[in-house]
């Protein structure tokens, strides 16, 4: 099985191609330009450079949330445009599972973590080693609440862009934490692919009509304009 995976749920945009459990090609920017002007140029040069073609592909995966509203919009529209074009199915990837994934067998366990802003992370905990195994559901959590679930005397690995402040936050509450390796530290599309995959095998995918993002919570602006309608009220 071939996947086409994308991923732009934070600063970082990156594409890769997956098949049979293996990246067989992949693109990464992490620079701050805008994921409306990086990625499809970089899907298109890395399809065209490993001479592969979207129609090759039996899937298109996407990290579909949490993350960055205006960044999984971005990814999201993207791959409901290539799979309504070349009639393929969509396959909706957890981000903090597909953070994850490169460190499947990593013995441990690991916190996913993505800088949700008001001291918050989207988090997930995995269990790893031989495979993952889901400890918690997708969440925004307070680094305060986290740190209360979590067991003091056991030793975590770190992931995602937020990393650094979880793992600062937990040190300062006595937590043993090590940030993942920087080359598995930040969102990647070869996690999404991983991922991606298995759930395509599974039978777990979606029309491009039926893609949405994950947002797990409200935007800025919606909290802002419910903020308004309630002080009028």
């Amino acid at each position: 099985m071939t996947i086409l995976a994308l991923e732009t749920s934070a600063k970082a945009a990156s594409c890769a191609v997956i098949r049979d459990g293996a990246p067989v090609a992949s693109a990464f920017q992490a620079t701050g330009l805008t994921h409306s002007r990086t990625l499809m140029p970089m899907v298109e040069a890395m399809l065209q450079n490993s001479e592969m073609a979207l129609q090759d592909m039996d899937a298109v995966a996407v990290a579909a949330g949490p993350g960055s509203f205006t960044g999984l919009r971005i990814g999201v529209a993207a791959v409901k445009g290539l799979a309504w074009a070349a009639g393929k199915p969509c396959v909706a990837v957890s981000t903090l599972e597909a953070m994850a994934a490169p460190l499947a067998f990593f013995p441990g366990t690991l916190i996913c973590a993505m800088d949700a802003r008001r001291q918050q992370v989207y988090n997930a905990v995995f269990r790893s080693g031989g495979g993952l195994t889901r400890l918690s559901p997708d969440r925004a959590i307070s680094l305060e609440d986290l740190a209360a679930e979590l067991d003091a005397g056991t030793a975590y690995t770190v992931v995602g862009d937020g990393a650094k402040l979880c793992a600062d936050a937990l040190a300062a509450r006595g937590f043993t934490c090590a940030l993942a390796p920087s080359h598995l530290l930040l969102q990647s599309a070869v996690g999404v692919g991983l991922v991606g995959e298995r759930m395509a095998r599974e039978g777990r995918t979606c029309t491009a009509q039926e893609l949405t993002p994950a947002y797990l919570r409200l935007s800025q602006a919606e909290r802002e304009r419910l903020a308004r309608l309630g002080a009028q009220g």
